[in-house]
């Protein structure tokens, strides 16, 4: 991945920060991308620390301007994005039955919308280059369905249509477009289930343990590389089994 500039969203920790320094340990520069600065600048040091080099732009994917700047600015720093990984995402859990339409905007807008809009953004460049690797983190639930989870199902759910719908549009540009499904990561997102649920929970994955924030970015790394030129429009499942 020498001289290959690689953009993560959600990069300031969990699977996003373990992309980031795997896709660096494998040469790309690195562009780290999320809301929170100051977590995004402790991530990105670390890489310096290494002789790597790490960019920092802030990111808020509910907001379309916010979008077009932290692109805009690592293309002014960086030059052309030649892998995306769209990996931000968030939950306002609930029961469909009660849930707000406000929940169910943020988590469509935020996931789905705003990794599409990440995507528009890279595209031009990658087409011109006619080379790209695009990476949409989705998640188990998004194949497998979940409840409580309608609007975090929908949008990972929509994040596979919408990776083989691109995957089959920029074939033609040796442009890949594939997703990564991860299972239950030990991530922020995961921590706050009761202990009771994570017992069931680890009882119904074959693997008998939970997922690694480095298991789902070694995925990434591999699609994101020359040896996966020749796969598109592909899911790969890192969950331990659990869905199989």
């Amino acid at each position: 991945m020498q001289n290959r500039t690689a953009f993560i969203t959600g990069a300031s920790r969990g699977i996003g920060r373990a992309c980031a320094e795997a896709l660096s340990a494998a040469g790309a520069r690195v562009v780290l991308a999320a809301r929170r600065r100051d977590l995004l600048e402790e991530a990105a040091a670390q890489i310096r620390a290494q002789s790597r080099e790490a960019f920092v732009v802030e990111l808020d994917l509910a907001s379309a301007e916010s979008i077009r700047a932290s692109f805009a600015r690592a293309a002014k720093e960086c030059g052309r994005i030649d892998i995306l990984v769209n990996n931000a995402a968030i939950t306002r859990d609930g029961l469909a039955v009660r849930m707000k339409p406000e929940d169910w905007h943020a988590v469509i807008e935020t996931n789905l919308t705003g990794a599409f809009a990440a995507i528009q953004q890279v595209l031009p460049g990658m087409m011109r280059e006619r080379w790209g690797r695009i990476i949409n983190i989705s998640s188990v639930v998004g194949e497998a369905g979940n409840p409580g989870q309608a609007n975090y199902v929908a949008s990972k759910a929509g994040l596979i249509g919408l990776t083989k719908a691109l995957a089959q549009e920029m074939a033609s540009r040796n442009i890949t477009v594939n997703a990564v499904a991860p299972g239950f990561v030990e991530t922020d997102m995961t921590a706050v289930l009761p202990p009771e649920l994570k017992e069931k929970l680890l009882a119904s994955i074959p693997l008998k343990r939970m997922g690694r924030p480095e298991d789902v970015a070694a995925a990434v790394r591999f699609l994101a590389s020359d040896d996966a030129a020749y796969i598109t429009g592909h899911v790969l499942d890192v969950n331990g089994g659990l869905r199989m």
